[in-house]
């Protein structure tokens, strides 16, 4: 008796672990397909915006997902067409500040960066559209 119930917990054993390589190779091709497909950063503007957002103040009030003090990233992107006007306005809010769009509490101004940075900022930011 003992050793049909070794036998059965080592069959029992093997059957578990055999299963479970088979559903990480499947979840791990998944993964793969997926971070290939909203890989972004060979774009460009994907780059340098995320670089002048990290050299910047902005992730004091923003997150790319979350909201924090102001809206999150992917929400304005989402909010706004990703249009050549819509970058200007966007870029011109980031530089002189802004208050009322998405509730009381005031942008602060950037004077110090220029519309060209501001602009790439806001490519950036527009490239999180789901």
């Amino acid at each position: 008796m003992k050793k049909y119930l070794v036998s059965l917990s080592m069959l029992a054993i093997l059957a578990a672990c055999g299963g479970n390589e088979e559903k990480k190779e499947t979840s791990n091709a998944a993964t793969t397909t997926t971070a290939a497909a909203d890989d972004l950063s060979s774009n460009p503007d994907y780059v340098k915006g995320l670089e002048l957002i990290g050299k910047s103040d902005c992730l004091t009030c923003h997150k790319v997902s979350d909201n924090l003090i102001g809206p999150s990233y992917k929400q304005v992107a989402e909010k706004y067409e990703n249009t050549e006007e819509n970058v200007t306005m966007l870029a011109g809010k980031i530089i002189k500040g802004g208050q009322g769009v998405w509730g009381q509490v005031p942008m602060t101004a950037h004077p110090t960066i220029s519309e060209d940075d501001a602009k790439a900022m806001v490519k950036y930011i527009m490239l999180l559209k789901k």
